[in-house]
């Protein structure tokens, strides 16, 4: 029995890290005001080694529409201005030589919808990964010798009320970050 709760454990386990990791997602996708959190992921060529950004200069928000960077080396000014290029997040940095400044557009409707189909797609591959955990479970389940079939059984079961409950959270993330995306 003990081995069919680790089982469980681990499928829960791995479920929940999946929702973790769409979170982490929808950090990314912005939804018209400006945070830190849109360029938490961008990695700046720093003395020969990827370093992230907020390790080689302070990142924050003056106003709703706008990304302040201060480098705390200003030699690195050029680097981080070609890592935020490189990124593919569709700003434009402008520098003063102390700062950079990054001016966030207000979304246009076709890029609100854009948004809300990279929610959509980070929502679908989450859904995978948790049906996949279960995958993984149930394959485990079929492993194990020497238990009865109703015990697999309602282990099964169990795991198949975590996934539903999973797919649910998914779906209702999906919903408050559609609903943030389309707020005007």
């Amino acid at each position: 029995m003990e081995e069919l709760d680790l089982i469980v454990e681990s499928v829960k386990h791995d479920m929940e890290a999946a929702i973790k990791h769409l979170d982490h997602a929808f950090q990314r996708i912005r939804a018209g005001r400006a945070s830190t959190n849109m360029v938490q992921d961008v990695m700046v060529e720093y003395y020969g080694a990827p370093t992230p950004l907020n390790q080689v200069a302070n990142v924050s928000i003056p106003d709703a529409m706008t990304i302040s960077i201060q480098p705390w080396d200003r030699t690195a000014i050029g680097a981080i201005e070609k890592a935020i290029i490189n990124s593919n997040l569709g700003f434009a940095p402008s520098n003063n030589g102390e700062n950079i400044i990054l001016n966030v557009p207000p979304l246009t409707e076709e890029r609100r919808r854009e948004l809300a189909k990279q929610a959509k797609a980070e929502t679908e591959d989450t859904k995978i990964v948790v049906r996949n955990a279960r995958q993984n479970g149930i394959k485990e389940l079929k492993k194990l010798e020497g238990i009865s079939e109703d015990a697999v059984k309602s282990t099964e079961e169990e795991i198949q009320v975590l996934t539903d409950k999973h797919v649910k959270l998914c779906d209702d993330h999906l919903k408050t970050k559609e609903a943030e995306i389309m707020k005007v």
